[in-house]
């Protein structure tokens, strides 16, 4: 291997894993949004005060508390910002949410070295000619900057819905650019071998299997919104009755019902691929139906047994290793000629 071989191989290597990273913060932040967890640090970039978090509430230094700003926030919450006071700052302190949150923040370091490196890597794939690949390393630096910056503002917020949308839109786009940048950023990328015949239909197959997955994902994003606000309405209710609440929304019943037709899309996808590829279908097609079947499940216990955190916290999670599994599908399945002659899928 030559030493213009070894860089690309390099490169391939730290987009995916800015690319896992950010698989990785997403389960997180998955758990913190379930847990209730996300304002376990209210103030940003310190938490309660410090560098690293107290374990408990006699740690805090409540001279280093800015009682303003969280009376500002618990007034965009709908509260009274009067009730704020240090002793109830107190009775509020909950050390797994602090650290929980602490450890989502700690999470998001490697996303940000790793996708900082890539984009100072991408000098090198412009030169060489790759100026898409390039470009796509840098866009990535500034959606993670734009993020982080959301993700800041998600606190001071308060958990403003729209801002928790936007933010979980952006790290799925963020998805999308980084699986590119370890395919093509390889010396040769892979081309699925598909037989003529059936290539054009698994093309636009796939295309609308993704579509249909990121249209029923922000579905479920405002869906998750609603078990937000019904975290913070129904305290004192199981989560088992949260179920009921949520059938009187349309978004909810469109989301749920939506997802039969993603489900009979990707078996199509499944069903043509092993008869277009010379030996059936291989892991990641197998990797995609089984995802899709996946978060059917999940989504069949969120609806019959209850909104479970367990459960939240899968189905957020493995929407990322789908929409990563699609996108990848997808640029195999678009190669350009010289490619497709040279490359197959191992």
């Amino acid at each position: 291997m030559n030493s213009d071989s070894r860089r690309l191989e390099t490169y391939q290597r730290v987009a995916l894993a800015a690319l896992i990273s950010v698989i990785v913060l997403i389960f997180v932040g998955a758990l913190v949004r379930a847990t209730g967890a996300g304002l376990g640090c209210p103030d940003w970039p310190f938490c309660w005060g410090c560098y690293v978090p107290p374990t408990s509430v006699e740690q805090v230094d409540f001279d280093k508390i800015d009682m303003e700003r969280f009376k500002r926030k618990v007034a965009r919450l709908g509260q009274d910002p009067d009730m704020i006071t240090e002793e109830s700052l107190r009775n509020m302190f909950n050390p797994v949410h602090v650290w929980t949150e602490y450890i989502n923040r700690l999470t998001s370091l490697p996303v940000g070295l790793f996708t900082l490196l890539a984009a100072g890597m991408s000098f090198g794939q412009w030169r060489r000619g790759r100026r898409l690949v390039a470009f796509c390393g840098w866009l990535s630096l500034v959606v993670v900057l734009v993020n982080a910056w959301l993700g800041r503002n998600v606190v001071l917020s308060g958990l403003k819905p729209g801002i928790i949308t936007t933010h979980m839109a952006l790290a799925i786009f963020l998805l999308g650019l980084l699986v590119y940048m370890a395919w093509r950023g390889a010396d040769r990328p892979w081309s699925l071998p598909l037989a003529a015949s059936a290539r054009r239909k698994l093309q636009v197959l796939i295309v609308v299997l993704l579509g249909l997955t990121i249209f029923e994902g922000l579905m479920g994003s405002q869906v998750r919104e609603m078990t937000d606000h019904l975290a913070k309405s129904h305290v004192d209710e199981p989560r088992s009755a949260w179920t009921a609440e949520l059938e009187h929304t349309w978004m909810y019943i469109i989301h749920r019902s939506f997802s039969w037709i993603v489900l009979g899309a990707a078996i199509s996808f499944y069903l043509l691929a092993g008869k277009a590829l010379p030996k059936g279908c291989r892991w990641l097609e197998k990797a995609i139906l089984g995802l899709v079947i996946g978060q059917m499940c999940l989504g069949l216990v969120l609806s019959q047994v209850g909104i479970l955190a367990i459960a939240q916290i899968l189905h957020i999670g493995l929407s990322s290793l789908l929409i990563s599994a699609l996108v990848l599908w997808i640029f195999g399945a678009f190669p350009s000629r010289e490619e497709r002659d040279t490359s197959v899928l191992a």
